[in-house]
């Protein structure tokens, strides 16, 4: 199966619901046989994700910069942790390792990694799958705000067409399952 690596969020202080929809991601990605590739955080939405994904039987590849490592930080329970030099190599080496891209609910480390992720495809860098979980409209705001920016000329359509918005788990992997076959 495939290597799937999960943008979400790693704060302490998020509301149950988001620590529940990662590790309900990370369940599902591993009862379905793919590997998660993440950030090898083991707090917050991250940390939620990979016990989410070892509870079903799932592989853990975490992926952190020493600076994390040092802040006592890593999922040191990953089935096999990467420690980079910086967080630019990090997010090369998450590329690298992963055959398909998934985004929770984050905030702006979630989107630096979405946006690398998406502006690499777009340069064709790379042609891997990327989804983006909508959930309760958490990302309405920005999504409106992309459609502008293609409306005014900024986001051509074919590089917007590269994300698939989906509002569901299980409907965000049968997209990037549709991709990967």
């Amino acid at each position: 199966m495939a290597a799937i690596c999960v943008f979400c969020a790693s704060s302490r202080t998020l509301d149950q619901r988001w620590l529940d929809l990662a590790a309900e991601t990370g369940a599902e990605l591993a009862r379905r046989g793919h590997t998660l590739v993440s950030g090898g955080g083991c707090v917050g939405m991250m940390g939620a994700l990979a016990d989410g994904a070892r509870s079903a039987g799932g592989r853990t590849v975490g992926v952190i910069p020493q600076s994390l490592v040092d802040l006592e930080v890593a999922d040191l329970a990953s089935d096999e942790l990467l420690v980079t030099d910086s967080m630019a190599s990090r997010k090369t080496l998450m590329i690298e390792k992963s055959d398909a891209f998934l985004t929770l609910p984050g905030g702006l480390g979630t989107l630096d990694e979405l946006f690398e992720v998406w502006t690499t495809a777009t340069l064709a860098l790379h042609s891997k799958p990327m989804v983006l979980i909508d959930t309760n409209g958490f990302y309405r705001p920005l999504l409106d705000w992309l459609e502008a920016l293609a409306d005014q000329n900024f986001l051509k359509t074919a590089g917007r067409n590269l994300l698939t918005v989906t509002t569901t788990v299980p409907a965000a992997l049968n997209a990037l399952e549709s991709h990967l076959t």
